[in-house]
């Protein structure tokens, strides 16, 4: 890729901003958000009244602290609407996330809030050397998955071509990307290796016109870059984000690699000690916080991501002083990402539990197979409902898969048990083995 192109930059009055300006702008959105927060939304006014902090307590960015914190279980209370800081007539967009007890985390936008979306996806993509010049072909999820329209919004914002393929479908992906000469990929990590894996089978790689890759919804490794760059002979870039925040661009690398910029102006964020919630110092690492400074209809503050990383203030080699974070090393929890899909092991456990044939319990493996994500739920049969005969047991299997499917929006193998042949434990379950070893 050309230098030139990786030193591009969307927003050059922002991006480039003294750690002084952004501190003042930052304060300024901070003081508008929580008075707003405070005086529309239940939720944050309670919370701050239990404390005994009223927003003219928050003078600027260095009272954030003083603020609680706002966790996914906040959101679940208030479902569907009761985080929203605006009349619903002014909202025009609604995405939701998965949940651990089948209550969705609901996320609201405004016309405003669609555009800034578009406006930190177009400064993504142009950090990564993308242009107007440039046919995207963004394989990510379209639907209440922010992935797909928030990657569309930021190519069709920088006049590149844009072609909406979603998922699936691999061997017709294959084909429009030689076909229309695409040159950036926009999917998950796991993905583009499967995509690699199907173009080397097809004899298509020297056909291809792909430059630079864009992935993320999941994490994934130096040595998986490494991969993907080798076999599809691009660029790649790791892009971060979270429905409840605004989707995918809250931060993306640039040509250095090294970090992913925040869009700070909009999404503060904050190191925090996960043990004892208080800050820690630049570089350390802990579980990631951000806070939304300038979004109307669901201005989030201090949510807790539970993704650990750290935070590196100084300026880039790229131009750009915005703060970078490092890529997430893991999760506070034990929330799985398959194949960019929050998965919870209560969430099965709710299906398995109406399941009349099936014990208590059961065992998720997770596994990468031909570069792809796949979860097994290996569960135990009841003896007075256990058979030798083959039809019953597929039956049952693949209504188990079907019920599961429709829960988590992600299709998983099923394999029945015997009775009594999953290990029983006297203290904590251990549910999940994942063989992926990503860190």
């Amino acid at each position: 890729m050309c230098p030139r192109c990786c030193m591009m930059i969307w927003n050059e009055h922002i991006e480039t901003m003294s750690r002084d300006e952004m501190h003042q702008l930052q304060s300024e959105n901070l003081r508008s958000a929580v008075k707003r927060v405070y005086e529309f939304v239940g939720p944050y006014r309670r919370k701050m009244q239990q404390i005994g902090l009223e927003p003219g307590d928050i003078k600027s960015i260095d009272d954030l602290h003083k603020l609680p914190f706002t966790t996914k279980d906040d959101l679940r209370d208030a479902y569907p609407y009761g985080m929203i800081s605006v009349p619903m007539e002014q909202v025009i967009r609604l995405h939701a996330s998965s949940g651990t007890t089948g209550k969705q985390t609901v996320v609201a936008y405004t016309k405003n809030d669609i555009d800034l979306w578009s406006e930190v996806m177009a400064r993504s993509l142009t950090m990564t050397g993308v242009t107007r010049n440039d046919i995207v072909h963004v394989s990510y999820g379209y639907g209440l998955f922010t992935g797909g329209l928030g990657s569309h919004y930021g190519a069709e914002c920088i006049g590149a071509v844009t072609v909406p393929v979603s998922t699936g479908n691999t061997k017709r992906q294959v084909q429009l990307l030689r076909d229309f000469g695409a040159t950036v990929l926009m999917c998950t990590p796991s993905y583009a290796l499967y995509l690699a894996e199907t173009i080397e089978q097809a004899g298509f790689l020297d056909e291809l016109k792909l430059r630079v890759g864009i992935f993320g919804a999941e994490p994934w490794t130096e040595e998986m870059r490494l991969m993907i760059e080798e076999k599809l002979r691009l660029s790649a870039h790791d892009i971060y984000g979270l429905s409840e925040i605004i989707g995918p661009g809250v931060s993306c690398e640039c040509g250095m690699k090294n970090g992913l910029h925040v869009a700070e102006d909009h999404f503060v964020p904050e190191i925090i000690d996960p043990k004892t919630d208080k800050p820690m110092d630049e570089g350390e690492y802990g579980e990631l916080v951000f806070t939304c400074i300038t979004k109307e209809a669901m201005p989030l503050i201090r949510y807790r991501t539970r993704d650990i990383s750290s935070l590196n203030y100084q300026k880039c080699e790229c131009g750009r002083t915005s703060v970078r974070m490092s890529k997430p090393k893991g999760r506070v929890d034990d929330m799985l990402i398959i194949r960019g899909v929050n998965v919870f092991p209560s969430q099965i456990e709710s299906v398995l539990m109406g399941i009349t044939e099936t014990a208590p319990f059961f065992m998720l493996v997770v596994d990468r197979v031909n570069n792809l994500d796949t979860l097994e739920v290996k569960v135990e049969m009841r003896p007075e409902f256990f058979s030798d005969e083959v039809r019953v047991i597929e039956r049952l299997r693949n209504r188990i898969a079907r019920e599961i499917e429709s829960a988590l929006g992600l299709s998983v193998i099923v394999t029945l048990a015997e009775p009594k042949s999953i290990e029983r434990s006297e203290g904590k379950a251990v549910r999940v083995i994942d063989r992926r070893k990503l860190y």
